[in-house]
């Protein structure tokens, strides 16, 4: 079996579950494709090879230097974690990365870690995501990244970047999925006791807590009535009745007071209603999709292709937990 070298970047304010969450997905992988070799031969580097204090005050003592590291050759897998490390300057890393990144064959970051790849200047012209809280902050400094703030990880070709903390496991168990196969992941989530392992393409947040909250009383409201309300008729005409306004003048305000348009927060809010439903309940897609305001099952199938790139059976398929009574 091939062995995949990984390195992991540590430095002080780093996250431990940075750290540590993906580490352990990969030293599982030999455990779970019962390889006599490790398929991902671990080692762990600071600057100076000495030890690093995390954000929540532990110390990690890595395994050597980056210098050392990187003697006898480049690592498959370059893991860069993040922190409020990544907060400050820290030229000697950039540098170092600028100078390493692109001969790893695969190119990782875990929440801010991606700050210092673009930094390094190793995004520009990729796709990329991080934590959401610095989502708009990465795009402002780095125009040359493209930011997708909705996905928990996004793979461009051998970059991979993924949102906060526990998105990190995600990426790594997707990473042994195309690496090892299916099953190898399946048992690692397993052992992890990582009860589901989401795509990529899942969000980060639910509409309500992305979306901002209007304002105004009428449309705050109204915001809350939509989501208990996913299967009405959600046009901009009967919503602007509900809330006593000229549908020119209510799309206009509930644009300007939630930062999208009524249109989009109604399919976020049908899609994740639906999502949840799928997830939670033994519903058939027909009935998910009446109860979510899709109408028909087809509908629904083209909601889901659109956002999230799966069909509604492979998403209940991901997802869906056993119903307990």
């Amino acid at each position: 079996m091939q062995q995949r070298p990984v390195l992991v970047v540590l430095f002080d304010g780093v996250q431990s579950l940075d750290v540590t969450g993906p580490t352990e997905v990969f030293h599982a992988a030999a455990w779970a494709s019962g390889a006599e070799r490790a398929p991902y031969p671990l080692r762990t580097a600071s600057l100076d090879g000495g030890p690093v204090r995390t954000d929540s005050g532990l110390r990690i003592l890595p395994d050597t230097d980056l210098a050392g590291a990187v003697a006898d050759g480049p690592p498959h897998t370059l893991l860069v974690p993040g922190g409020q490390g990544t907060r400050g300057a820290d030229p000697a890393l950039v540098d170092w990365l600028r100078a390493h990144g692109p001969r790893a064959e695969r190119l990782v970051s875990v929440c801010t870690g991606a700050l210092r790849l673009a930094e390094a200047g190793l995004l520009d012209g990729h796709r990329a995501t991080t934590h959401w809280m610095v989502c708009e902050h990465l795009a402002r400094r780095h125009p040359g990244v493209e930011v997708d703030p909705d996905p928990i990880f996004v793979r461009d070709g051998r970059i991979a970047t993924s949102a906060g903390v526990t998105a990190g496991i995600d990426l790594a168990l997707a990473l042994v999925e195309e690496d090892l196969g299916r099953e190898a992941a399946l048992a690692i989530a397993r052992l992890l006791v990582v009860f589901l392992r989401r795509p990529g393409n899942q969000a980060q947040f639910s509409v309500q807590l992305t979306a901002q909250t209007a304002r105004r009383e009428p449309l705050r409201e109204l915001q809350a009535w939509i989501a208990d309300h996913p299967d009405e008729d959600l046009s901009v005409e009967r919503l602007a009745a509900r809330a006593r306004l000229s549908p020119r003048h209510f799309a206009r305000a509930f644009r300007a007071e939630t930062g999208t348009t009524p249109g989009r927060y109604v399919d976020l809010v049908r899609l994740e209603h639906a999502r949840r439903l799928l997830e939670e309940t033994a519903h058939g897609v027909e009935e998910v999709s009446r109860a979510a305001g899709y109408g028909t099952p087809e509908a629904m199938r083209r909601a889901f292709t659109k956002a999230l790139g799966t069909a509604p059976a492979d998403y209940r398929r991901r997802f869906h937990a056993p119903v307990t009574r």
